[in-house]
């Protein structure tokens, strides 16, 4: 009966959650097309602007949707929604914006391409119209949501119980989602009845064949799960199903780089750094007096780090903390006091990193890939990791997986398995999107947090851990 109760109720909040989804896609779409019909009549009957119009901004809102993610209440918080559906909207008006001008290039109506016309007034409009309608229902539909549906009873099965407090920190940040209920160790002799009790389930740390065993239990419970993922996990993330005869297999290439996507990819990091250097050097030269002006020393901060195949560069960054003192052995501390007033700015707005358009130009560097570290840091990380050394796979980037998932002082161990995640399951179309998402990372107060005094530990992988001391990556 309880069982029946609870699918009741999942069908019920399903309704809602797909009824406010449906409403937040039409807002938007009523929007763009109520404003830009204002100038435009041919919006307001059956033409060819029209249908061409309509087609270019429900291809762009499925693209943003997959590259941002979409109404994605009851998943996630409500201001990472907000901002993801913002910038996915904005990047959807205007290239349908785009296309209407283009569009509008005729004998009827312009005899050349207007872009800062009349209509661009109303395209401003619509963009804060529907920020405004976005912040609205999203903070409505997840009020909405987590009152339907309670927070879920968790029970985290741990490979040490020294280890609990980390993860329930972690979860403590979505309490409407989940509640701790129990936490045990994978030796528990009770598990299949602590398991019963709970409604999701959460694995860390735990060996893998333990891993095996406690899957299966809640397979035959009918239990949610969520595993901390570890190497070998990633490593079957991309394999591909394959039969030979009639016996399944599951097939991992280690080359995940085709020689044509190495091209395409290359030639992407050289258009694209060419055009932001021209574009970007008048902004550049600013930054660079301004800093001089504040202390006199200089612009350009260079430091050795490691790229594919465990090869050295030179990168290139703004300095942003005094003369001498970026070459500390110690992490940036929240409000760290080598950092400078400038370097402040040009760290919060990572408006620091643009030098490195230069390493990407020359070819030490590509757009997307995981960063790369201090070469003190890389030996630190390999003793205790040695695993740390496939990173060393492809090209170290200016952007990934791990910098837009991860904050400036997620642990190392995490970070090694968020860029193992993206080396695994590497494509373009992949490229593409953690590129757009980038943006996000303007608008996470926690993406440039330092680390607290007390540096962050670094586990061996064995489970065990010691404290050592770690430095910028």
């Amino acid at each position: 009966m309880q069982r029946l109760l609870r699918r009741i109720r999942n069908h019920r909040g399903d309704i809602v959650v797909g009824m406010l989804k449906v409403i937040a896609y039409l807002g938007l779409f009523a929007a763009f097309f109520l404003f830009m019909s204002i100038n435009n009549w041919q919006l307001k009957h059956p033409s060819r602007t029209l249908a061409t119009t309509l087609l270019t901004w429900c291809a762009m809102t499925g693209f943003m949707h997959g590259v941002y993610g979409g109404y994605d209440i009851g998943r996630k918080k409500s201001k990472p929604i907000i901002t993801n559906m913002t910038l996915g909207v904005i990047v959807t008006d205007f290239v349908t914006y785009l296309q209407l001008q283009i569009m509008n290039v005729n004998a009827n109506k312009n005899t050349s391409l207007e872009f800062f016309g009349k209509d661009f007034g109303y395209l401003v409009l619509t963009v804060l119209i529907q920020a405004i309608f976005l912040i609205a229902i999203v903070r409505y539909g997840n009020h909405l949501f987590f009152s339907i549906y309670p927070p879920k009873r968790c029970l985290l099965i741990l490979g040490e119980m020294e280890e609990k407090a980390a993860i329930i920190d972690k979860l403590n940040h979505f309490r409407l989602q989940w509640q701790v209920a129990d936490a045990v160790t994978w030796r528990e002799k009770e598990l299949r009845s602590r398991i019963e009790a709970a409604e999701v389930v959460f694995i860390a740390d735990v060996p893998g064949g333990e891993t095996m065993r406690i899957l299966e239990i809640c397979y035959d419970l009918h239990r949610d799960v969520l595993c901390k993922a570890q190497l070998q996990d990633i490593m079957l993330s991309s394999a591909q199903q394959i039969v030979i005869d009639d016996a399944p297999f599951l097939e991992m290439d280690y080359h995940k780089m085709t020689l044509w996507q190495r091209i395409v990819k290359r030639m992407g990091d050289i258009f694209i750094s060419m055009v932001i250097l021209i574009l970007l050097s008048p902004l550049m030269m600013i930054i660079a007096l301004w800093i001089r002006h504040e202390d006199h020393g200089p612009a350009i901060f260079k430091q050795s780090r490691m790229t594919i195949g465990g090869r050295y560069f030179t990168i290139y960054k703004f300095r942003t903390m005094y003369v001498h003192q970026e070459l500390s052995a110690v992490s940036a501390t929240q409000d760290d006091p080598r950092v400078t007033r400038v370097g402040r700015i040009l760290r919060r707005t990572r408006l620091d990193e643009l030098p490195q358009f230069w390493n990407i130009f020359c070819g030490d560097m590509t757009l997307v890939g995981p960063r790369p570290e201090m070469l003190d840091n890389v030996e630190k990380y390999k003793s205790k990791m040695p695993t740390f050394v496939y990173r060393e796979k492809v090209k170290a980037g200016l952007t990934g997986y791990a910098q837009i998932e991860g904050k400036y002082n997620t642990s190392p161990e995490d970070k090694l398995m968020l860029d193992l995640m993206y080396i695994e399951n590497f494509s373009l179309l992949n490229d593409v999107r953690l590129l757009f998402r980038t943006l996000t990372v303007l608008f996470r107060r926690d993406s440039t947090e330092g680390f607290q005094v007390q540096q962050e530990p670094i586990q061996k992988q064995s489970n065990r851990s010691r404290n050592v001391k770690i430095k910028k990556g």
